[in-house]
């Protein structure tokens, strides 16, 4: 189990060039990536997304890349020789009108306006793009050990609410077959006191099943006991659970919600109320499992 919060960094080096990745997570429904990288490497965001998306499957991921060509030829000098020609003649013409004498050497003539250029040379794109992977790689390694570190601790905690929920509903289950006799008798009791003892036996029971049926809630107990069996399951597996742990939370509101409004009983209805406050401490805390 992991968290979707985390921090990478890593940086890597080959023949010259240098990239750093840094990697920040937090919790989201789904995989959700923005990029923040020279526009000169835009061509490396398809590319990153495979690879970050090959280990990471939620959250909300912000990719810092930056890169540094350290190479002899990663720059490049170029001579507009058009605008050269263009200012020589410029100069003849000012040496006509003038009579000066036009005597530049080549260094005052390289410091012409826009003459000479430093241009960074054409990137070797897929030298690049495995610079990246070797860069990215160690950045989610980084990343993902912090999210394990967080998903022990998440771990705990929800086994921790799951063992609440099941002490609630082991406290529904013991109570349950209690309410029918006491309600039986309670009913006895009050016909008894209207009618002055003489009390319709097929009419108390009947009033009794017609009681039971309708608070009846067997069916939502077995479904618990079931979700909860599903819960340590999948709190103990090694792969993303969060979105069938966002489902099966809802279930288990569904049947608590259900015991609550179908039960007359204080302290079964008191048990489900608890069950729900640990219910909802559960589904707060998947918001930010994987």
């Amino acid at each position: 189990m992991r968290s979707m919060t985390g921090y990478g960094r890593a940086s890597a080096e080959i023949d010259g060039r240098q990239m750093t990745v840094e990697l920040k997570s937090v919790n989201h429904r789904f995989l959700d990536v923005s990029y923040r990288m020279p526009r000169s490497l835009s061509f490396l965001e398809e590319e990153a997304r495979r690879t970050l998306s090959a280990r990471v499957f939620r959250g909300h991921v912000d990719v810092y890349i930056s890169y540094q060509n350290l190479r002899d030829d990663a720059r490049c000098v170029v001579v507009d020789k058009a605008l050269l020609s263009a200012h020589l003649k410029a100069l003849s013409e000012i040496s006509e009108v003038s009579g000066a004498v036009v005597d530049a050497t080549a260094v005052e003539l390289s410091r012409l306006p826009d003459v000479v250029t430093v241009r960074e040379a054409e990137e070797d794109r897929e030298a690049v793009i495995v610079l990246m992977r070797e860069a990215m790689d160690r950045a989610i390694d980084e990343l993902i050990a912090m999210r394990d570190r967080e998903g022990i601790s998440m771990r705990q905690d929800l086994k921790l609410r799951a063992d609440n929920i099941a002490r609630s509903l082991e406290e529904i289950v013991n109570r349950s077959p209690e309410t029918v006799a006491e309600y039986q008798a309670r009913l006895q009791e009050r016909l008894e006191g209207l009618l002055k003892n003489s009390v319709d036996e097929s009419r108390l029971v009947t009033e009794v099943a017609i009681m039971a049926e309708k608070s009846d809630i067997s069916e939502e107990i077995v479904r618990l006991k079931s979700h909860l069996a599903q819960l340590h399951e999948l709190i103990a597996s090694n792969e993303p659970v969060g979105r069938k742990l966002d489902f099966l939370v809802q279930e288990f509101n569904r049947e608590a919600n259900t015991i609550s409004s179908k039960s007359q009983d204080i302290p079964i209805t008191r048990s489900a109320l608890d069950m729900k406050s640990e219910i909802e401490k559960l589904r707060e805390q998947l918001q930010n499992v994987e």
